[in-house]
């Protein structure tokens, strides 16, 4: 089985997506001591999908967070790189299709909301991903960014980032992934993520404004939202 790298190549990160999307939802849910229902809970009430909208679920995975997204009447498509993850989702009756962060297939502000869950940091080009969002949002859209950031109380940082990352994390993995190599790159790549502050900044320079964030489980994962200008 493969893992990527913090490189990033589109295709390395894919592959290992496939690799790990037949226990994956099961794998997550195990690793965040479902938390993992909470987050995608917040994630819809802070973008707040309403009836006859339509709305973006990007690097939405086996489309579990698209299905949150649309309780509430929203037309929500998902959208991953991966089909693996795709096609592990397929039972599940929303709009599915396979997409490039950085060269959506979509024209330019179809969607009136756009949300991106665990997924920023595995794009090669984050900024260029950001960007792409903006481009296929309509003036005056929303959007939202869930993503692990970093904890801002120094002991459960301190816990967080080495026992939860270094030591549970693989574990879990071992035991429960399809492919557990794919874990070491993941926790790495959280790791490796810019604090909530530096995110801002870079969704701000990617044409959004009134960037905001939210710390969720004491900022072991944050709520970033934006708008786009009218």
């Amino acid at each position: 089985m493969s893992r990527a790298d913090l490189e990033k190549d589109p295709q390395d990160v894919a592959r290992m997506f496939d690799g790990v999307a037949r226990r994956y939802d099961l794998t997550n849910t195990a690793l965040s001591g479902g938390q993992d229902r909470y987050w995608r809970v917040q994630t819809r009430r802070a973008l707040g999908p309403r009836r006859g909208e339509r709305v973006l679920d990007l690097a939405a995975g086996t489309a579990v967070s698209t299905v949150e997204l649309a309780r509430d009447g929203a037309w929500c498509v998902a959208a991953d790189f991966s089909q693996g993850m795709l096609r592990a989702g397929a039972h599940r009756d929303v709009p599915k299709t396979a997409a490039d962060a950085v060269a959506l297939p979509f024209a330019d502000g179809v969607f009136d909301a756009v949300t991106i869950s665990f997924g920023l940091r595995n794009v090669a080009d984050p900024d260029a991903g950001l960007r792409e969002l903006a481009r296929v949002t309509r003036p005056g859209g929303r959007l939202v960014v869930c993503e692990f950031s970093t904890p801002t109380w120094a002991p459960f940082r301190l816990l967080y980032q080495g026992v939860v990352l270094g030591h549970v994390l693989p574990t879990v993995a071992r035991r429960l992934s399809s492919n557990p190599e794919a874990y070491t790159y993941l926790a790495e790549s959280i790791r490796d993520w810019p604090a909530q502050p530096e995110l801002a900044a870079r969704i701000g320079a990617a044409g959004w404004e009134r960037v905001a964030w939210r710390d969720l489980t004491f900022g072991a994962v944050a709520l970033h939202r934006a708008v786009k200008p009218a």
